[in-house]
């Protein structure tokens, strides 16, 4: 058995670990942790930039993944806790951005400013306990190449967007938009798509 399974498998020496990684009720891992133990375990192109202010909550217990010519911009937060994060290549992160794994984010992506993605759900069914004490539930989150995301939109836990798509500033997505579509309003809805036959787009 692996030290990992032999963790998983055992609550005490589980929740003993994670305490050792992350102080208890927050997101950010100890200083240690960012240090010592992420540079190993995360795959961050050289040609790459973090700004100063960015905020990785970052663990190492799952992936983490900046490629080549990307860039993520100041007083965004990252968070791997629940679910793995790849940015692709020649991907701008725009300020203020909050990106909550599983999220995968394709090459040559443009994400504007104050964006939210999150893969993560809480529980709230038992309505005797607290919903911050009940499962998380994730879904992955995927935004295909070449995307222009806009300003304030919020793209929700199990979307996937397509292909060069558009996505207005406010949308609210909470469902999967097919590729080379430009998508509005909240809830998004589709308002124009590529027509390959005649080289334009139309609305739908």
């Amino acid at each position: 058995m692996s030290i990992a399974s032999t963790i998983k498998s055992n609550p005490t020496l589980k929740q003993l670990v994670h305490w050792m990684l992350i102080p208890r009720g927050q997101a950010r891992p100890r200083l240690w942790v960012r240090l010592f133990l992420n540079p190993f375990f995360h795959a961050i192109s050289r040609k790459s930039t973090i700004r100063w202010n960015t905020r990785m909550d970052v663990v190492p217990f799952n992936h983490f993944t900046l490629c080549e010519g990307s860039t993520i911009e100041d007083y965004s937060t990252i968070n791997n806790g629940v679910g793995d994060i790849y940015i692709g290549a020649h991907t701008r992160i725009g300020m203020s951005n909050v990106i909550i794994g599983p999220v995968e984010i394709g090459n040559h992506v443009i994400l504007a400013q104050n964006i939210v993605m999150s893969g993560l759900n809480h529980g709230y069914e038992d309505i005797e306990t607290p919903i911050h004490l009940q499962a998380v539930k994730t879904a992955p989150i995927v935004v295909a190449d070449e995307c222009w995301i806009g300003a304030n939109v919020v793209i929700t836990a199990g979307v996937s967007i397509g292909k060069h798509c558009v996505i207005a500033a406010g949308a609210v997505v909470t469902k999967s938009i097919p590729p080379y579509s430009v998508a509005v309003g909240n809830p998004a809805k589709v308002i124009k798509q590529y027509d390959f036959a005649n080289k334009v787009w139309k609305k739908v």
